[in-house]
């Protein structure tokens, strides 16, 4: 039987736009901020894998000096659509480039960053060694990923509804967005890949100023999971949310709902 590929997340249809509305400003931009504050400011050829909808970009561009060349990349053309019109006149590079097939110069590179995105990438072994022969001698890489989804609450309240739903047919890429949880796996794979040495950090935020309402429409209209109940049962969709905010309203609070989220900020050096 010939093997089959790795389930994969697919950011096409409304998904992008409501990632980049909802998502975004609860989830991940504590987390640019965070990662952004970690640079070498003296870096000046800086690459971006997975950045989505330019959030991270958006804070790089603002740190890096003005003669650093920053290109921005995505797989998925739709998410890059959207960080070119947010970020529309800024000195900035947009590319779709795969993470496993990097179309760089050996050594190209002082800095790549990489924030949420490794879950999702099949072969994460070849996307490191990738990432390394880009970077150049003494070049970094910082990378983000999510911590146990038990650790993440209100995704995991979220998931543990859509599993109701689903049953025994979740999809395989159900767990993706958590499977990059381990520190001692990541540092395992970044130095088989060959960086001389590796650092992790775990961080916790908790966002405030949204409602259980905001957070739960979130959820589940900006994420890949979407597609997945719409093909389901689109009725499904309204339902998954009520629930959501109810049951988020319960644990965490209706305005501001607390919920806290943890994520693993790594940094890995090429050796001299």
């Amino acid at each position: 039987m010939k093997p089959q590929p790795p389930p994969t997340i697919s950011f096409t249809g409304s998904i992008p736009a409501n990632y980049d509305r909802y998502l975004g400003p609860f989830f991940f931009e504590a987390y640019a901020i965070d990662v952004s504050s970690r640079v070498n400011l003296s870096a000046q050829h800086v690459l971006e894998l997975c950045c989505g909808t330019g959030r991270v970009t958006n804070h790089l561009r603002k740190i890096l000096t003005p003669t650093c060349e920053l290109i921005a990349s995505d797989i998925s053309e739709d998410m890059l659509a959207i960080a070119r019109e947010k970020l529309k006149g800024q000195n900035i590079d947009w590319r779709v480039i795969d993470a496993q097939e990097i179309p760089l110069e050996d050594g190209s590179c002082d800095l790549v960053v990489c924030c949420f995105g490794y879950m999702l990438v099949p072969d994460k072994e070849k996307a490191f060694v990738e990432a390394l022969r880009v970077l150049r001698p003494g070049g970094t890489l910082l990378m983000s990923t999510w911590d146990k989804l038990e650790n993440n609450h209100a995704s995991n309240v979220f998931r543990k509804i859509v599993k109701d739903y689903f049953g025994d047919s979740l999809p395989e890429s159900y767990r993706l967005p958590f499977s990059l949880n381990d520190p001692e796996s990541i540092k395992q794979l970044l130095l088989t890949a060959g960086f001389s040495k590796v650092s992790i950090d775990i961080v916790e935020k908790v966002p405030s100023g949204f409602s259980a309402k905001e957070v739960a429409y979130a959820l589940v209209h900006g994420g890949a999971l979407y597609n997945e109940i719409m093909n389901r049962n689109s009725s499904w969709v309204e339902e998954i949310t009520d629930a959501l905010e109810k049951q988020l309203t319960t644990k965490y609070g209706r305005m501001p709902m607390l919920a806290p989220m943890r994520a693993l900020i790594c940094q890995a050096v090429k050796s001299a």
